[in-house]
């Protein structure tokens, strides 16, 4: 059906006066923020993420938690099987108890070499004592046999046996330094046997400490966010079981242009407004301030692109105000974090604080 011209002119004027006072609210009426002291950038919750993940290569036993629950720092969250390990552990144990009977013997060995120094050293006294009474013997041998009062074959006889009192005390000196030179041997033989012992006590603490790490716990308290493996998969060394984050350490990550960034400070305060939850007014600090700019988007360095570099801030929400409200953390909820930059300008009333109570 056709509609009369006539008609259509006042429907188009109508609309031309809607576009035209919309175009007016919204350059000369909207609101243009808190003024010049205050700057503002787009961001998303975020919170510091923690992967659970295995210590050597294995085969997930069992996962106690579920995606969302809340953990404590030490609870246990997974636990790897350990039967190689534990098969490792008494073979450890075996060969520890084996070192240290082997040194219990080379102690025993050492005690007895020592027992045969001390018998050798007796029997040096004995051969020096039978060597002392020859010598004396020839010496009046050869006074009488000066004098003709003894015969040249008895003579002959006695030199002969002070020359094998000398060989024997000889033999038995060589004896002593045998003797000590099985010692030293001996000694060495125990050193190397009590590290042996240590090696193998050593052994069992590793594998003591694979077994322990086996069993995954939460390494500070917060929320499980994704189960990534299940029990039963086979994971390599380093396989990743949960993801969690921790939701005491929350930041808003944002960008600000180089003229606002440099007035920006660790420490300054920060005020964000959630595009889920417009009503409150979370408050935080600046704790990061990037020393080297970005572009964004990414551009070619030109005259007229230089504008765009921007640099990264991270403003984090106090621990405090966190563990107050830990189940309404949300990460990834999108708004905007507005940042005092001239100390001497008041908050306005719309970004005062407001947080849940």
């Amino acid at each position: 059906m056709n509609v009369p011209m006539k008609k259509l002119l006042p429907a188009a004027a109508l609309l031309v006066v809607a576009v035209a006072t919309g175009y007016y609210a919204w350059t000369h009426l909207r609101d243009t923020g808190p003024g010049d002291g205050f700057a503002s950038g787009n961001g998303r919750i975020e919170a510091t993420e923690i992967d659970v993940a295995t210590k050597l290569a294995g085969r997930v036993d069992a996962i106690y938690v579920d995606e969302g629950d809340f953990v404590k720092a030490g609870q246990p969250l997974a636990k790897m099987e350990v039967q190689v390990l534990e098969a490792q552990l008494d073979e450890a144990q075996a060969q520890h108890q084996q070192a240290i009977n082997n040194a219990a013997s080379i102690e025993a060995q050492v005690a007895q070499r020592e027992s045969d120094k001390v018998a050798a050293g007796a029997l040096v006294a004995q051969r020096e004592a039978e060597l002392d009474a020859a010598q004396r013997k020839l010496a009046r041998s050869e006074t009488l046999s000066r004098e003709g009062a003894s015969s040249m074959q008895e003579l002959d006889d006695d030199r002969a046996r002070e020359r094998s009192a000398q060989a024997t005390v000889s033999a038995a000196k060589a004896q002593v330094a045998a003797a000590d030179a099985a010692i030293t041997a001996t000694r060495a033989q125990l050193v190397a046997a009590r590290s042996m012992v240590a090696a193998a006590g050593a052994t069992i603490a590793r594998v003591d400490a694979d077994i322990t790490d086996s069993q995954l716990v939460a390494p500070r308290d917060g929320r499980v966010q994704y189960r990534v493996a299940q029990p039963g998969e086979v994971l390599p060394a380093g396989g990743k079981v949960l993801n969690m984050v921790d939701l005491s350490d929350v930041y808003m990550t944002f960008f600000l242009p180089e003229t606002a960034a440099g007035k920006v400070a660790l420490g300054t305060e920060v005020r964000i407004v959630l595009d889920a939850a417009p009503d409150y007014v979370i408050p935080a600090t600046v704790s990061f301030v990037a020393s080297t700019a970005q572009f964004t988007p990414k551009t070619v360095e030109t005259a007229s692109e230089r504008q765009k570099l921007m640099f990264r801030i991270k403003a984090r929400i106090s621990r405090e105000l966190l563990l107050r409200h830990l189940k309404l953390v949300k990460t990834g909820l999108p708004g905007v974090a507005w940042v005092r930059i001239d100390p001497a300008a008041n908050w306005p009333a719309s970004l005062a604080a407001r947080v849940p109570q």
